[in-house]
């Protein structure tokens, strides 16, 4: 199977089994963008219903860590640590999902948090999909900077083919393995849990004779793991199904997929287009993500909110 639809159908699979399951998200904390992890699977942690009573989107990290609490308001430009324009996206975006309420005295503009940021997620599992242990690509790399920066409090490589000893002596020893073939999982080598809590080492350009490597702090680590999770739970893992003729909705484990009728596989509708020989422009086939997701998952669509009318305002 090719590594997109192995990971779509690794994501069906695990979302039955509960928690929150995403694709696609930054890992790595000095370097943002060097290290995409291909799944992440979050536990719901003890709050995890006053999260989701919220709102369905990611809130904003900065806004869960600027100045402001649920009691008194705050002048919005002193509660940032940023440039003005950025603090009033942030700002913006916060009152949109509904984590930030916001007033006005004398001209100028508080806001609060509508409620307590929870304490919602448990165990982060970071999961690097290589379908086909033939082609490695740069594998040892990318699980030893996970392994030894430990945003994740596991790591496991998930893979169809079949696992040698050779292949697990080549693999970081703290990384588990699963083998995913057919809708079937079986766990080959069970993931040694990380300290996520502890100082990080977060590796970066790698020569021959050196390794240029960042010390991440603790504050840093909870900072980004954070955001991960808000980030998972926002985003999910669905994607839509193409907007062509031969494009389909195929089901997996209980889940939709986007489907491709030409190549009689799932496939990424990101890649489909008039330089595709089987493309035919036409309306994408109608689904309902949103209520799947609801339907599977404890992640709540339309949550009733926190938002809360401050006395006396309606007298203005």
């Amino acid at each position: 199977m090719r590594e997109f639809g192995f990971e779509l159908s690794l994501c069906a699979h695990l979302e039955r089994e509960g928690g929150i399951v995403a694709r696609q998200l930054g890992g790595a904390v000095a370097s943002p963008g060097s290290r995409i992890l291909d799944i992440v699977h979050l536990a719901p942690g003890p709050e995890f219903e006053k999260r989701a009573a919220i709102t369905p989107e990611r809130i904003p990290g900065p806004a869960i860590e600027a100045d402001v609490g649920t009691g008194k308001a705050r002048y919005w430009k002193g509660a940032f640590d940023l440039h003005p324009d950025r603090a009033r996206e942030m700002v913006d975006r916060a009152v949109e999902v509904g984590f930030f309420e916001r007033e006005r005295r004398g001209g100028r503009e508080y806001v609060r948090q509508t409620t307590r940021y929870p304490d919602w997620f448990g165990p982060i599992t970071a999961i690097e999909n290589k379908p086909d242990l033939a082609s490695p690509g740069d594998l040892d790399r990318q699980l030893r900077l996970d392994v030894s920066l430990g945003l994740a409090d596991r790591v496991v490589l998930a893979t169809g083919s079949y696992v040698t000893r050779a292949h697990l002596n080549r693999i970081p020893e703290a990384v588990g393995v699963w083998r995913f073939v057919d809708g079937q999982r079986e766990e080959i080598r069970e993931p040694t849990p990380l300290d996520s809590d502890d100082w990080g080492v977060e590796l970066r350009e790698r020569t021959p004779l050196r390794t240029d490597v960042a010390i991440v702090s603790p504050a840093e680590k909870a900072r980004r793991r954070r955001r991960i999770a808000e980030r998972a739970y926002g985003k999910g893992w669905r994607i839509e199904p193409p907007a062509c003729a031969r494009g389909a909705v195929d089901e997996v484990a209980g889940a939709s997929v986007p489907r491709c009728s030409y190549y009689d596989r799932i496939v990424d509708p990101g890649e489909c287009g008039p330089s595709c020989p089987g493309y035919e422009s036409a309306e994408a086939p109608a689904v309902d993500l949103r209520a799947e997701r609801e339907r599977r998952t404890p992640w709540v669509a339309e949550p009733e909110g926190k938002g809360r009318r401050q006395v006396g305002l309606d007298r203005f």
